[in-house]
This record gives C-alpha cells, structure tokens and sequence, in this order.
C-alpha cells in the first residue's frame, strides 16, 4: 500500500532593537488577496519591541513585500509625505541577485535612487526572469514577480515614524496578463519539470542492492518550520571616506556580507568592513538570508552618502526570510518477520522555493539523518523542487530533523504492521560498527567512539521505559477521553568542522584581546573561547593562574581585522574558535616560557603582571595568529544520543501534555557542561516546537497568513516538560576532537521526535478502542501523522469524530441519550 510522510515548515519571529540613526527605512508591504490584478494602497503598521543590549541595531523597517504572484506594471508611484526625500538626483546602482550556494552578485537591471527612493529603473531584458537566472535570489522587484516575500522598493526618510508614514502612501499597479499560473507545491513542480540541480560533489551514494533487499524480505510496504531568533534581520550601514563601506550586520556571515556588498557597489572587497558584535539568534536564518538586509542598507548609504539603519519587523521577516525546507516523501521497505528491515527505497520531493539559496545541501543531510538505522540496502531519489514561494535556507540540522523523523516513521509503520513495540523494531535495526562504516564511510570514526547501544541501554533502565510502558496500558485502558503515549527514539548525526581564525594579543597591563572568526548568537561561543585561553596561557604555572578569565576580553567579529571567519554554523564553530585560539594561545607560551624561567630563577614565584612586564620591555612579540584547519580523521564526525517521551492527549479538544522527558547525549568531554547542557535542553525544546506546534501556514496564492507570535504558535513555558531529565555523557577521551569535545547545539532538536512519535502511540491507543471491532488492528495503527501535529489534527486522527460515533453507536444501542 501506499505511504507517506508531508513534513510543513515554520517561520521564524525575532524582537527588533533600535538605534538612532540620520536616516530609517521602510518597505511598501501589502497582503494580498489574490495574485490577480489589483491595486492596492498602503498598509497597517506595526511597532516594534525595544531590547537592552546594542545588537546590531538594523537599518530598515519593512522592506518592501508584495504578497502575492504578481506581475508589476512598471508604474509605482507615492504620495509625498512630510519628511521623506523627493524625487531628484537619479543614481544608477546595480540590481543585487544572490546566487544559490552560498551567493554572487551579477550587474543586470539598472536601479534608481531618487534621493533615498529606490525604484526600478529600465533595463535590458525588462527585467523578467530567465532560466539563465536558475538559483539566484533577487534583493527587490523586477518586472515579473516571482515570489511572495520578494521587495518592491525601500523608503527612506529622516526617521522611522516618516519613513513608515511613506511607506503606506506606496500605489503599485499590476497584472498577471502573460504570466503562467504560480508553482506553489511540490506536485506541481513535478508537474512543471521545475528543479534544481545539485552538484555532483553534494550527491549523496546509495547503499547496498535494494533489488536484493527486496527479494530477502518476508513483508513489503509501498509507501516547512521558521526561525523565530530573539532579534529580526537588521543592518546599519555607514559611509565612510575614500568610497568605503562600514556596515554593522546581524549575521552569521560577515565574510559572505563583505563581498556581496563589495560586489553590489562595485568597489573593492578592502573597502567593505562588516562588523558583527553579536547576534540575537540566528538558527541559519541570519547566513545566506541576512544578505538582503545588509546590502540594501549599504547601498542606501552609498548613494545618499549618509548612514542609513534597517531593520524587519517581525510580519515582515516571517514572510520574506523563508525558513525550514517543506518535504513529502514516499517509500518502500522491505522487512522480515520479526522486524529486521532488508531493504529501502525514498522518493524525496523538497520544496526549495524560488531560489536555490543553501537548498543543494539539504538532499545529502536528509539521507544522512535517515542513515542513522541500518537499512540493509538504501536507494532513493531526490528531487529539489523549484517553486514560487519565498526561498528556503538552512536551520537548525538542516535535513537532518526532516530525515530522522521520517527513518522514525518507517520503523513505527514496520511496527504497527507486525505488531510489535517500536522500541524492539528499532534495536532490531541499529547499526553494527560494520554497518556504520557502510552507512557513514568519512564519518564513523573507532569503534570504541561508537556509543549509541551503551547509550539506549542507559536510557532504558534510568528512565524505567519498560515499567513505565506497563503503567501506560493500565492507564489507558481505565481512561476513555485521555490516552498516554511513550516512545524513545536515537539520535546519530553527522556534523562537520570547519576551519577558524583566530588571534591572541596580551597588552602591556596584562589585559588579553581574542578576536575568532566565530559569532556570538547565544551559544555559548565567546564563553568557551575564554576558557580555553585561560586553560592554554594557564599551561605556563602547574596549578594555572587565577584571575585570568577576568582580564580576557573577546572583541566583535570585523572582516578586515580578522580575515577568513567563515559561517558561524553547524554547532561546530565553538570548538572552531577554541582549537584557533588554543594554537594562538601555544605560540605565546612558547615565547613567555624563556621570560618566565629566568623571572622565576631570580625571584622564584612569578606573577602574571610581572610576566608580561618583562615580555614587553624584551620586545617579546605578544600577539599570535593562527587559521586552524582540521585534518582529514577530524573534518567529520558522528553525535550520538537519545531520548524518551511520554505524553497524554485530550481526546477532546486535542491537547497534548509533555509529562516526562529523558535524554542522554555525548558530549565526549565537554568544553563547559552548564553551556552544553543549556543547548541540549534548548535545542530539545526547539525540536518539538518543529514535531507538534510551529504550523507555518499559506493560503491557497502561497502568501504567508501564520506572520505573527499570534498565528504562529512556537514553545513556551507550558511546552516544557513537566519532567525533564538531561545527562550529558562523558565519554572520556576523543583524539580527533578538540580536547576530546563535540558540538552540542543543533543534534537535540533531533530526539524532539520523540514527542511525535509518542503522540503517535496515545493515538494509537485512542484508534482501538473507539473502532468498536469494525477494522483490523494493522488499519488502526497504520495512519499518518503530518508535522506539525497540533491539537486540531491529534483531534481530527482520535478526538471528536471518533467521540461522535461512540455517542451515536451508544444511542442506537439505547445506551445513553445523545443530543
């Protein structure tokens, strides 16, 4: 029979900061009501939420979003508002397409800037899109529109309220005569032959022959989340002399943000500085989607020679950023008698949106989340699909969340099929060290690193999983209207290290400055670089020296100081940023160690302070450098973990209550277990926002309706579980890892699965016993449970149909009396 498994995506929300600034800018946003011909004026405007530590304090309110699939007439107009700039003084300044990966910039269309108005100009090719321009990713209007989320125009002004002010003034005419109908779903692009291509180095290997898989087995089956960061994307960009460029950016990759501004403006890269202080959340979606955002402000500034601040507010970041990558898969598995799978085969569609952005990644990290069972024999085709909603980029395990829910969803199908407990079916078909070799050849590291079964044996016995499973049957057997539900599920995700700079200068009072090529967003970043200083420089006495982490001081990320700092990313830039500054920190040891030794030969114990006074009147070079690259053993490695969740729904009214959580991770031996821990358990959270709540939803013209924290449900403080149980494991020593640690952020959102899985099971529950032995078991429990799965759907799949035909067989069976 057939299955499968739709994977919707979230958006994501952020408070904005402020700054004062001489110029603010706004968008002429508007939702449309149809991707018909219409004209529309002006717009509702939201305020924003003012927060207490300087971020990067952007530069524009609403960038420009027509919301809908629109064909603009080439006629926009405003009415002038008191503080705006008039039209005058027309600048050409090139249009901005960011390319799919991770981004170019080309010089097509011209744009005029009418003294702080930047509307379209004329241009050869009028503006339309053209195969040519497959993967790319347009800052603001063309022509023809292509998507929802796309800007038609900035407005500047004196300040924010005039700026907004002029924003709702904005006419825009348009028609869709001779445009096609709009590609919004993966059907469709399938329909339409609309894909990207992805590079043969990305392509992911099959394993095994799945023909003779097949042919092994005993039984056959045929079978979008957003970023809601703390801060909204948000950019200051300040002219300077000599045609430079400062531009304070919220990203995650200043690197990327330099030369595409660079580009933009046609100068120089050397005349570009990007400076990112710190984030406020990023989860991808300040990488490659920042960029707009940043080069817009820049080239404001650049043609009004003023600075100019922008920021989103948070409607218009949900619509316009995109977010996690909407999936539909179908499979096929073949299994035997007593739950070991011989044999799979996936067919994979992935809405990647209108441009190709990071999307070319997210085939290889979806079949490696699915890699984490032994699948016997893998086959699968994956199409990216090209559509007319607004591009989607990575977030949080980009692919990897997708393709472990949907490993999950087999193993639970093969379950209910055979009728046996999805625990036994999972163990069934972990991997041997034999098979993860197979399964994750650059990855798998020693065996003695291989730690999943010790960890799910562990997590078996300490949260009492078999006693509990029993105390669930007698409960849900005693209660009609509520069910329980358990499930534990593991965790193998495959991360990879990237190189860092990094740079240690001690100053003549002995105070330290570190400057990494890694961002601060929350995680833990500058903390970790910190110690790893005090431990390194420490290494020059027995015991270390104390007070030292008080004098260190970690300075913003600048381009031109501190080149090559790469994409903050991947939860592996910490150890990054500490294996640089560690070398760094090496190289002044070395050159301190011949002052220390005499110090301590004339006066015996030696202060830090006299340390480096000494150093310093020897001409003792006192700053170091380092670009630490990983060698080939340690470019990638595997996080293991797992999980258990119990749950109980409402029949009702769909509720869903957490009871208890248990999770064990790896850490190896972590760098800072209080900051591990806080994004293990962060990161959990996050998971089940994406599993249970977080429903992104557009309407039937692709626009984005689910645009506020009012639509769009994330976690909060009830989503906690009431239990919640974390052991970070100490696995001991790694000798590929940075002082034997690994990443702890993004591999937890994975064992958020658990919930789902566990809804999955009271549904289950709830399905046998309202049926009244009109279907097979096997019908039963065979069922598909999207993500999100929120109340409405855990309602429609066990609550208040199936309560209707109990009451109604109850009445004609004479019962009770149904009203």
């Amino acid at each position: 029979m057939d299955y499968s498994v739709l994977i919707n995506w979230a958006p994501c929300a952020t408070s904005t900061l402020s700054s004062s600034s001489p110029l603010s800018c706004s968008t002429t946003r508007r939702l449309a009501e149809s991707y018909g011909g219409r004209r529309w004026e002006g717009e509702e405007t939201l305020g924003y939420v003012l927060g207490r530590r300087w971020k990067a304090r952007g530069c524009a309110d609403r960038l420009g979003v027509a919301e809908g699939w629109l064909g603009v007439n080439d006629r926009m107009r405003r009415r002038r508002c008191p503080g705006s700039f008039p039209e005058r003084d027309e600048v050409r300044a090139p249009e901005l397409r960011i390319v799919g990966g991770w981004g170019d910039v080309r010089k097509g269309l011209r744009w005029s800037c009418h003294y702080g108005h930047l509307r379209r100009g004329g241009g050869a090719g009028g503006g339309r899109w053209s195969p040519k321009e497959e993967g790319t990713d347009v800052a603001w209007a063309q022509v023809a529109r292509r998507d929802f989320g796309m800007a038609l125009r900035w407005q500047i002004a004196e300040t924010q309220r005039y700026a907004d002010m002029a924003a709702k003034q904005a006419v825009v005419e348009y028609t869709t005569d001779g445009l096609k109908a709009p590609i919004l779903t993966v059907e469709q692009a399938v329909q339409s032959n609309s894909y990207f291509q992805v590079p043969p180095e990305r392509a992911t290997k099959q394993v095994g022959d799945f023909s003779n898989g097949m042919a092994e087995a005993d039984h056959k089956i045929m079978s979008e989340e957003y970023y809601f960061y703390m801060e909204t994307q948000t950019a200051l960009a300040i002219p300077d002399e000599d045609n430079t460029m400062t531009v304070y950016s919220s990203s995650q990759f200043p690197e990327l943000a330099q030369n595409v501004i660079s580009k933009c403006l046609g100068i120089p890269f050397n005349n570009v500085r990007v400076i990112t202080r710190r984030a406020g959340g990023g989860f991808g979606g300040k990488a490659v989607r920042s960029l707009h955002i940043a080069t817009a402000a820049a080239l404001c500034a650049h043609t009004l020679r003023r600075p100019v601040r922008m920021y989103l507010n948070r409607n218009t970041d949900m619509i316009m950023v995109g977010g996690r990558h909407p999936m539909k898969a179908r499979y096929s598995v073949g299994f035997k008698s007593d739950g070991k799978i011989t044999a799979l085969h996936l067919d994979l569609l992935i809405n990647a949106g209108i441009s190709a952005d990071a999307s070319p990644i997210i085939p290889g990290t979806v079949i490696s989340g699915l890699k984490k069972y032994n699948w016997g024999a893998l086959s699968f085709d994956v199409k990216l699909c090209k559509t007319n909603n607004t591009s989607k980029s990575v977030m949080r395990a980009p692919g990897e969340t997708q393709g472990s829910l949907i490993a999950e969803a087999i193993i639970e199908h093969v379950a209910a099929v055979l009728s046996l407990d999805a625990n036994t079916v999972r163990q069934k078909n972990f991997h041997s060290y034999d098979s993860l070799v197979l399964f994750y050849p650059e990855s798998a590291g020693e065996s003695s690193t291989y730690t999943l079964h010790s960890i799910f044996d562990r997590l078996a016995s300490t949260s009492s999983y078999l006693k509990r499973a029993e105390s669930i049957k007698k409960f849900n057997s005693c209660n009609k209207w509520r069910k329980r539900g358990i499930s534990s599920v593991p965790l193998i995700l495959k991360v990879r290290v990237r190189p860092a700079p990094g740079r240690v200068s001690v100053l003549s009072d002995g105070s330290i400055v570190i400057e990494v090529g890694g961002i601060e967003l929350g995680q833990g970043l500058w903390t970790k670089v910190q110690q790893m200083a005090v431990y390194a420089l420490g290494q020059l006495w027995p015991n270390g020296c104390e007070g030292l982490l008080d004098r260190i001081r970690v300075l913003q990320s600048d381009t031109l100081n501190l080149i090559q700092g790469g994409v903050t990313a991947g939860s592996t830039t910490s150890e990054s940023s500490c294996a640089a500054t560690l070398q760094a920190c090496n190289m002044l040891v070395e050159r301190l160690k011949p002052v220390l030794d005499r110090l301590q030969l004339q006066s015996g114990i030696v202060s830090w302070d006299t340390l480096i006074s000494q150093a310093s009147q020897e001409n003792v070079n006192l700053s170091a450098s380092a670009y630490w690259v990983p060698d080939q053993d340690s470019k990638f490695y595997l996080n293991y973990g797992a999980g258990t969740s119990e749950v109980e729904i409402d029949l009702l009214t769909g509720a869903i209550t957490i009871l208890r959580s248990d999770l064990i991770y790896d850490s190896g031996k972590s760098l800072n277990p209080a900051v591990d821990l806080g994004q293990i358990e962060g990161s959990f959270i996050q998971g089940i926002g994406f599993f249970i709540y977080e429903e992104h939803q557009t309407n039937s013209d692709g626009l984005v309706i689910s645009n506020s924290a009012w639509d769009y449900k994330i976690p909060s403080v009830d989503t906690i579980p009431k239990q919640f149980n974390v052991e970070v494991l100490n696995t001991g020593y790694h000798k590929n890892r940075v002082l034997s640690s690994k990443a702890s952020g993004e591999p937890a959102v994975v064992l958020g699965a658990s919930v789902h899985c566990a809804v999955r099971e009271a549904i289950q529950a709830a399905r046998i016993e309202f049926a009244g032995g009109s279907e097979s078991t096997s019908s039963l429990l065979t069922f598909q449970l999207d993500v999100p799965a929120p109340m409405t759907l855990v309602k429609e799949l066990c609550g208040l149909d199936i309560v209707e035909k109990y009451l109604e067989d109850l009445s004609s069976h004479g019962v009770g009396n149904c009203n």
